[in-house]
């Protein structure tokens, strides 16, 4: 008897995050921001979380790491006052943490701040909690790994690189995505217009 090995039905659609400019990040999943501007990609995918009507934000930092996301700055992209921050002392405890958060599935988007590079075992992890959270009768959890570098977190679902590229008189950012299960390296210029934040696609190889 034979029995065929891959299934000819179409894989289900997931639900995504809409972020602006037209960007989706698939819930039920964790993904990877990376680069000098990756808090700012953090900020608009919780400002995008807060306007689907999901409820708070969770942001994990190391107690021992001083920077803290800046209210005033955040106000342009999120509701500072809908995110909640956690500050564990060990390491080990950040991406327990972020575990914990995403298979209880009552928040719609779990931020997490890495010292080093996660392993693929804990990455893992946290894919196998993002799913179980969908079950959950909250909003469907997401989860977004910041990562210090060039980045390089493997399990993820998504990698994003994000840097200031601002120009005399226009506040901007250069989006690459390097890497998707489902779609290929693309690189954007994101900045301020009168309808919010426009992006403009770079050819592949500019």
């Amino acid at each position: 008897m034979t029995r065929a090995l891959l299934s000819r039905v179409p894989e289900r659609a997931r639900p995504a995050l809409a972020l602006p400019a037209g960007f989706r990040l698939d819930r039920g999943r964790v993904h990877e921001a990376c680069g000098p501007g990756r808090h700012v990609f953090a900020a608009l995918a919780a400002g995008a979380a807060q306007q689907a009507g999901g409820g708070d934000v969770l942001w994990i930092a190391p107690e021992w790491e001083r920077d803290r996301p800046n209210p005033q700055g955040l106000c342009r992209f999120a509701d500072p006052g809908r995110l909640l921050f956690a500050t564990p002392r060990r390491e080990e405890d950040i991406l327990w943490c972020a575990e914990e958060a995403l298979r209880a599935g009552c928040l719609p988007l779990v931020v997490v701040e890495c010292v080093t590079l996660p392993a693929l075992t804990p990455v893992r992890r946290l894919q196998l909690a993002a799913e179980a959270g969908m079950a959950a009768p909250g909003p469907a959890p997401l989860g977004l790994l910041l990562t210090p570098g060039a980045g390089g977190a493997r399990g993820a679902e998504t990698r994003w690189h994000m840097a200031p590229a601002h120009r005399p008189g226009a506040e901007g950012w250069l989006l690459e995505r390097l890497r998707a299960r489902r779609d290929p390296p693309a690189r954007w210029q994101l900045g301020w217009g009168r309808g919010g934040l426009d992006a403009i696609l770079h050819p592949r190889g500019t």
